[in-house]
């Protein structure tokens, strides 16, 4: 029976991986990036399902804002990083590293593009436009 146990958790820890790639933003909180400007865990247990991914909340609170306007907290270039974007390059962001502007999200690859994105965020922004319109 105690080998029948451990199979059965095993198998199970396996598909958890598979669950992971579901998850919007990694599993942190959308909301938090233009409320609170921070990258929040979003607990397991405050979850949504939209547009085939899995979304994570600190609070009950923040589920209820996504879900009265989820467009609102998501990601623009659908989380990929205009840094790289600009460049011709649709490589996605990293959920650690963001930068909000005028209530919109944007996923940065790293540190350093983030830093790049602050520096010189209009002609870049400009440049991602471009680019991404025409893919």
């Amino acid at each position: 029976m105690k080998n029948l146990l451990i199979l059965f958790f095993l198998s199970f820890a396996s598909a958890l991986p598979a669950a992971a790639q579901d998850w919007a933003l990694e599993g942190f909180d959308p909301v938090g990036y233009i409320r609170q400007n921070q990258a929040l865990p979003g607990r397991s247990d405050i979850a949504t399902m939209w547009k085939g991914k899995v979304w994570h909340f600190a609070s009950e609170e923040n589920r209820a804002r996504f879900e009265a306007d989820p467009r609102t907290y998501t990601p623009v270039f659908d989380g990929y990083c205009p840094v790289e974007l600009s460049k011709g390059r649709f490589l996605i962001g990293d959920p650690n590293y963001f930068v909000v502007i005028d209530h919109r999200i944007y996923l940065l690859r790293s540190r350093a593009a983030q830093r790049e994105f602050s520096r010189d965020t209009g002609p870049i922004l400009s440049r991602a436009h471009s680019v991404w319109q025409s893919r």
